[in-house]
């Protein structure tokens, strides 16, 4: 989903008000780092700029809440997105105060990649241990346009890899496989990419999400729903590409039968 209309969706959801904390919630600093992976300076930091609310006072004891844990993990996946810090504050600042920890996990949970495979990061060094051979500047290039790799966003020199997919990689390189044909091929699959999520995102808008709305449904189980649909579009997608691609040759085929076969109204009459 675009930015704009996601958020415009999740926060539309029917939700009551979150609930006190219970006792048993309350997360000390050092707790909460531990839950969210996160450095205390860095926690500081965000609380600073209003990303998340300040904690909650006992005494002179502070301590963080489920609330505090579900903004601080969508700070976080804002940030493997790519966002800036003033991307993240004014994402933040639409989502309203009162909103849930189940509200805001349902913003995590469209943010996330709809990735069919998860990846693995790796040094160059590691990507070329794992592929049995080296790797020139061609041989990556190649093996991105198959979208096998990519950069990381761990560090200069470091690749996220689909693993499963390496061996097919690295079995196209000893065959010789045009790298220029594939750099074509991911730019068709980009452009018509981009076109079936703009469509499927309208759906999902227009269609799904009024359904659930109308009915009530929480937000835990739009976010349950949207968790499910993610495997089932890569999949239909996949058997809808399988299906077209069987048709295309079978049209092919016949055509070129059709173009061997002489014309009935040009062969001469028997003597």
């Amino acid at each position: 989903m675009t930015d704009t209309s996601e958020r415009a969706a999740v926060d539309s959801a029917s939700h009551a008000g979150p609930a006190g904390p219970k006792p048993e919630e309350l997360l000390t600093l050092e707790d909460l780092t531990t839950r969210v992976g996160m450095s205390v300076r860095n926690i500081r930091f965000y609380t600073t700029k209003g990303l998340v609310p300040p904690p909650i006072r006992r005494g002179r004891s502070g301590y963080y809440t489920p609330d505090h844990v579900s903004r601080l993990e969508l700070v976080r996946e804002l940030q493997t997105h790519g966002f800036t810090l003033s991307a993240i504050e004014k994402y933040l600042a639409a989502v309203p105060e009162d909103a849930t920890p189940e509200q805001i996990a349902l913003h995590r949970t469209m943010l996330a990649p709809w990735q069919a495979e998860a990846t693995v990061d790796m040094t160059t060094e590691e990507l070329v241990s794992r592929a049995g051979r080296d790797l020139d500047a061609d041989d990556l290039r190649l093996l991105q346009a198959l979208r096998i790799l990519r950069p990381s966003e761990v560090g200069r020199g470091c690749w996220s890899v689909t693993p499963t997919q390496l061996a097919v990689g690295v079995g196209l390189l000893e065959l010789g496989f045009p790298t220029e044909a594939a750099v074509a091929a991911a730019e068709v699959y980009a452009r018509h990419g981009r076109q079936v999520a703009e469509e499927l995102n309208e759906l999902f808008l227009t269609q799904v999400w009024p359904a659930y709305k109308e009915a009530g449904a929480s937000a835990e189980t739009i976010r349950e729903v949207v968790e499910r649909i993610k495997p089932l579009s890569i999949a239909s997608l996949v058997a809808a590409y399988e299906q077209a691609m069987d048709e295309t040759r079978r049209e092919q085929i016949r055509a070129r039968a059709e173009r061997g076969r002489p014309d009935p109204g040009k062969q001469r009459p028997a003597p």
